[in-house]
């Protein structure tokens, strides 16, 4: 997997003071870098809590650089990848909350918190805080320094991943049973805990074989790539996934740039939420966005280009 682990550090109660950015990068399920920033808050006014917990205070970033300079550097390093922090709801809201204050309009990326998926990779813990699990996965590091939390981070997932055998965000529902967040020009949608696994996530699309006599170089779908989201009320999941095949299209179970088109079944509404979008119709909406001629199509819109004239 490729990912990026983030940590804010900030200088009061107020989530709009960053002090401090850590990003770690993997690639390949291997840490390639870490690096830092200090940022001076807007105010450069620190709370006494909040500098006895990461040891920073106005003398270490009064000739620092803002947050809106500091963004010239990390948006470009964020924009479009998969972020991991822990407790999420707490950086992405630091994020959020110093975009608004400083009239940034937000990146696009997903996102997923390693506090909630350790839970499920190491149930039955007296604690999930980075302290906690970095002593028990015997993880040191230096607790409250935005760079170092970020390693540990890292260190973590990729302990966690290997356990659990997850190597895509898809893998994230049916292993970890969470879902991945996003944020995107305009919104986001926070990543959650689901406790719920769908039948179709078990069947392996790859194992399909395709029959060539019904190749149909006419259809829609002849060399398009195809992703199916929520449960079609016409046939299961892999009888959809064959008629891509036998037409000549290729089937995939995650949302990319290479996606042509994106079939909506029927969501479960206490998994995706109000919104009733699943993580891949979000991560779609968040690429179409951004410029990609990704189609999303209705189930009755799938089976009218299926249908023989």
């Amino acid at each position: 997997m490729d990912f990026i682990t983030i940590d804010f550090e900030t200088a009061n109660s107020e989530r709009c003071s960053p002090c401090e950015i850590g990003l770690t990068f993997v690639e390949n399920n291997e840490i390639k870098d870490s690096v830092s920033w200090l940022i001076k808050p807007m105010d450069n006014c620190y709370d006494f809590f909040n500098t006895e917990i990461h040891g920073l205070s106005e003398k270490d970033t009064e000739n620092e650089p803002e947050f809106n300079v500091i963004w010239e550097k990390v948006h470009p390093l964020i924009h479009n990848k998969f972020i991991i922090a822990h407790n999420a709801g707490f950086d992405m809201s630091v994020l959020r909350k110093t975009l608004d204050l400083y009239n940034i309009p937000y990146p696009s990326f997903t996102y997923a918190c390693s506090y909630k998926f350790s839970k499920k990779t190491w149930p039955g813990l007296p604690s999930y805080n980075l302290f906690s699990l970095c002593s028990y996965l015997g993880i040191s590091f230096q607790h409250h320094r935005a760079k170092s939390d970020s390693l540990a981070t890292a260190k973590l997932s990729l302990l966690s991943f290997n356990k659990m055998n997850v190597q895509t965000e898809d893998d994230f529902i049916p292993k970890l049973q969470t879902r991945v967040g996003c944020i995107f020009d305009g919104g986001y949608k926070p990543c959650r805990t689901y406790h719920q696994s769908t039948n179709h996530s078990k069947f392996d699309y790859r194992t399909i074989v395709p029959d060539v006599s019904k190749i149909d170089e006419d259809n829609l779908f002849y060399k398009k790539n195809v992703v199916f989201t929520g449960t079609l009320s016409s046939m299961k999941r892999s009888e959809a996934q064959q008629i891509i095949a036998d037409i000549g299209g290729v089937n995939s179970n995650s949302i990319s740039k290479k996606t042509d088109f994106l079939v909506v079944g029927q969501q479960d509404y206490r998994i995706v939420g109000e919104d009733g979008m699943s993580s891949k119709q979000e991560k779609a909406m968040v690429l179409i966005n951004e410029g990609c001629p990704i189609e999303i199509l209705s189930e009755e819109d799938f089976i009218k280009n299926i249908q023989k004239d």
